[in-house]
This record gives C-alpha cells, structure tokens and sequence, in this order.
C-alpha cells in the first residue's frame, strides 16, 4: 500500500514525532492522474529536520525521501510540513 511506503520512508529519513498521511485517492478516480495509477495524498509532518528551513526546503527534503515514488505511486502530494517549535 503507497500509504504505507510514504509512512515508511518519510520516518525513516525525516525521524518525524508527528506524521499524519491521509489518502485522498478514492476521492480523484476520474482524474487524468489517477488513471494513470498516481494517488492523491496528504501529509503533515513535524520534523526537528525541518527547523531553520524554508517551505522550499522542507518540501524538498520530502520529496527527497520520497524519490521515485512521486514520480510511481504518487500524482498529487499536499505538504504541511513543521517543526516541532510550530507544532502548537
């Protein structure tokens, strides 16, 4: 399960204390994308990785760790991404 994938590789590179992915795919199944076999996503993410960072670079660093899979498994991806100072 892509949800699953996303879970396991974004903990692993990004240590989160918070990770939250929703799938949102069932919603998109006539969409030109997920016919192709992408999946529309959502994640927050709080991360210490993400402390002094820019949105850029913190969406960065997560499609870093999600490398192929975004170009796979993965049409849509939407990002909140925090540092643990942000959470609250």
């Amino acid at each position: 399960m892509t949800s699953q994938l996303i879970k396991q590789l974004l903990t692993d590179a990004l240590k989160p204390e918070v990770l939250e992915i929703i799938d949102h795919s069932a919603a998109h199944a006539g969409h030109a994308g997920a016919q192709q076999g992408g999946g529309h996503y959502h994640v927050t993410i709080v991360s210490e990785a993400f402390e002094g960072k820019s949105m850029v670079q913190r969406h960065q660093l997560i499609y870093q760790a999600l490398g192929d899979l975004m170009k796979q498994q993965i049409h849509a991806l939407g990002i909140n991404a925090l540092s643990p100072s942000e959470k609250n």
